[in-house]
């Protein structure tokens, strides 16, 4: 079975991986001259950390991770702490794996130190995509035509390819950007901060975690806007206006605002569920399906799932078979995608309520979900979901 996979970010990288493991013979194509993953934190729930696992990564990953023991909801006007909802030993225990929190760079980096390099092709953009009833192909911008038996798209939230798929599609800007920073442990040793926080206010809120074994904080704040953000990894904040965002707010979050040397500002954006991801020969995998907005901390682990799920369907499967084994794949993987992004983005609205009933009625929300369920509302997504996940 011959494959290439068009992408070469987390869900390309593991796609590449599980599809090695059922067998294939796989081409990463990467229009990147070299492999470089930006950004910053990454969560991954125990659904994410299980892929890993199968993947034979776990460990490598998890040497760099760190593993929070509980997450607080907090009040964003005095810290006064809503709820907390257990990820250390306990949640490992319910769920089979760890809830680890990385760099994305690590993890980036584990997956592409798996991937052979004589199977990865580095600075070749791919410009289009054809197929009939036998085969399906890419073509690149030096007019090279790729073959394989199964085309797979992992080409983010802009993909081209899901556009020569099923037609002109943009992103859906979500309403909310955010402010990004990395500071390291020394910079806020003096604040009074729990290892992993959710501080919730009106229109906005603001999430710290640890990284690279604690020794990172990542802190991300996000606000409502009617102006569409720019969606950059690299763009930089204004001076200041970080502060002026979440102005009034407890003084430890805002003092993680005013510590962090560089902070960058990007929009968050998502794209419209489809009804199919498949056409043929050709599927789509990760952001390219199902763009979703990060509140639920499930992008990548969702993209992950796609992975195993897919490679699951191929094993043993010849050409000919590839058409039903999408249909397999997606049917597996579509419906519980598309509920993970509703999801996150009904968390979005449920975190930014202003003060007053809907707020007073959340946290007790919360309170009470903290009573019966002690891993949280998301921990829905994090259960078993077949062989491969």
């Amino acid at each position: 079975m011959r494959v290439i996979v068009v992408g070469a970010g987390i869900a390309g990288l593991a796609a590449t991986l599980s599809l090695r493991r059922a067998g294939c013979e796989v081409t990463l194509v990467e229009q990147a001259p070299r492999f470089g993953e930006i950004g910053a934190g990454i969560q991954l729930a125990p659904n994410a950390t299980r892929v890993l696992r199968r993947l034979g990564l776990l460990a490598a990953v998890e040497a760099w991770a760190h593993r929070p023991p509980y997450v607080s909801f907090r009040r964003w006007s005095d810290g006064t702490e809503i709820c907390r909802f257990p990820l250390g030993r306990e949640a490992e225990d319910e769920f089979g794996a760890p809830y680890l929190q990385v760099h994305r760079a690590d993890l980036h980096t584990a997956l592409a130190g798996a991937v052979p390099r004589a199977s990865v092709r580095l600075g070749t953009a791919v410009t289009g995509v054809d197929q009939d009833e036998r085969s399906a192909s890419v073509t690149t911008a030096d007019g090279e035509r790729l073959d394989a038996d199964l085309v797979v798209a992992a080409d983010g939230i802009r993909s081209p390819v899901r556009q020569w798929l099923f037609g002109a599609d943009d992103a859906v800007f979500s309403g909310t950007a955010a402010y990004r920073a990395v500071l390291t442990a020394d910079e806020v040793a003096d604040l009074d901060l729990p290892p992993y926080a959710g501080w919730l206010g009106p229109r906005r809120h603001l999430v710290h975690y640890r990284l690279r074994r604690g020794e990172l904080l990542n802190v991300v704040g996000v606000f409502e806007t009617d102006t569409a953000a720019q969606e950059s990894w690299t763009a930089r904040a204004e001076p200041g206006e970080q502060l002026a965002a979440f102005a009034g707010w407890d003084p430890r979050p805002r003092a993680l605002l005013e510590r962090a040397g560089q902070v960058l500002r990007y929009g968050i954006y998502t794209r419209a569920p489809l009804e199919r991801w498949n056409s043929g020969r050709i599927t789509l995998l990760g952001d390219s399906a199902h763009a979703m907005t990060p509140f639920q901390a499930q992008g990548a682990a969702q993209a992950l799932m796609d992975a195993a799920v897919l490679g699951d369907t191929l094993i043993g499967a010849t050409s000919a078979d590839v058409p039903d084994a999408l249909h397999e794949y997606v049917a597996r993987r579509l419906p519980t995608a598309h509920a993970v992004q509703a999801s996150s983005a009904r968390a979005g609205g449920d975190y930014h309520l202003p003060d007053g009933p809907g707020a007073d009625a959340r946290d007790a929300r919360l309170r009470a979900f903290a009573a019966k369920d002690r891993f949280g509302p998301h921990a829905a997504a994090w259960g078993f979901e077949g062989p491969g996940a």
